[in-house]
């Protein structure tokens, strides 16, 4: 395996016990705050620290088009990809509220929107006006792949050295949903018609086409599982390609990384095949309301934080858990020992 998917630093055990040792003097049953003292114990380990600090967050919106939407898979026509992105520069989509409300710092990258973007606050980083046709053929090449996946490390060297301690990967595609499918279809050995769901909302016949067309594209493109990269170059966008590779960079760079919906899920699990260590640096934000989501987690043994039966993207579920994991950090610095309280901890 090439030295770009090289798995990144260990967890900090010591710094790891350090936490879950301090959270048991805290003015509190032992265990008592369930998930988010897990939290807090993993977000130690990645930091090396005892009490680490996520804020302030990074959000990293990766854009691009996709080919097999010229196979009516989308209730939305491509345009939208470049409309939409034009509303994240606009500051108008719900990702850009809810990083205003978290205090984060925002990016928007093109790795690959067909029509031209005007104007700017948009990172050009385009490998191509969207990817080819995965029913006709290949979605891209391997090195267009990996050119995808160098944006998006660059993308979180940016964030991490303009002081981000956390990051949000989040996406905006029309088709992505098509691409995630057919990738985590490969990727898990499971039946496609288990992992597709509606997308933006296409009705019944328009589901039973798009399971039609993923299932002949990989029966076409034939990918071979055990080489991750073949899988995403046949069946992927590039900025499923890219979300992966701003993974692995953010991992190696010991930042947590919130991971959102079904497509940033599938994008983790690519990139987690190429550099299995890279888990341990997850946290995935909640459970979407996406046909295929449970599958990704359950490949990735991921529990989310929460099931507010989202399905939008852009990295808005990841940025509505954030609090969350500020929550634990909080916990671990603020309260209060039951030695510091004077607060009997319980029978000597």
């Amino acid at each position: 395996m090439s030295d770009a998917f090289a798995s990144p630093p260990d967890l900090d055990r010591a710094s790891a016990a350090r936490a879950a040792a301090h959270l048991d003097t805290l003015t509190k049953p032992p265990g008592s705050l369930g998930r988010l003292e897990q939290l807090a114990v993993q977000l130690a380990g990645i930091y090396g620290e005892p009490f680490p600090q996520v804020s302030p967050p990074g959000v990293l919106v990766f854009a691009a088009d996709h080919g097999v939407a010229a196979e009516g898979v989308s209730a939305f026509p491509q345009a939208v990809t470049a409309q939409m992105v034009a509303n994240f520069i606009a500051g108008g989509a719900a990702i850009n509220v809810f990083a205003r409300q978290i205090g984060a710092r925002l990016e928007v990258i093109d790795v690959g929107v067909a029509s031209p973007l005007e104007g700017p606050g948009v990172i050009d980083e385009k490998i191509g006006p969207g990817t080819a046709n995965f029913a006709v053929e290949d979605a891209m090449s391997r090195d267009q792949a990996l050119a995808a996946m160098a944006a998006g490390r660059r993308a979180s060297a940016r964030a991490v050295e303009a002081g981000c301690r956390s990051l949000i990967i989040g996406e905006m595609g029309i088709a992505n949903t098509t691409a995630s499918s057919a990738l985590l279809a490969v990727l898990s050995g499971r039946p496609v018609a288990e992992l597709v769901g509606r997308g933006t909302g296409v009705d019944d016949a328009g589901l039973a086409h798009k399971c039609a067309v993923i299932e002949a594209a990989i029966a076409a493109r034939a990918p071979d599982a055990n080489d991750p990269l073949a899988v995403l170059a046949s069946l992927g966008g590039f900025e499923i390609a890219a979300m992966a590779g701003a993974f692995m960079e953010g991992a190696a760079r010991r930042v947590p990384l919130l991971v959102d919906g079904f497509i940033a899920t599938v994008a983790a699990l690519v990139a987690c095949r190429l550099a299995p260590g890279l888990r341990d640096y997850l946290i995935f934000a909640h459970l979407s309301q996406e046909a295929g989501h449970g599958a990704a987690l359950q490949a990735l043994d991921g529990e989310p934080l929460l099931a507010l039966a989202l399905r939008l993207g852009e990295g808005s579920g990841a940025a509505l858990a954030f609090p969350l994991l500020e929550a634990a950090c909080r916990m671990l610095s603020e309260m209060a020992t039951f030695e510091t309280a004077g607060i009997s901890a319980g029978p000597a």
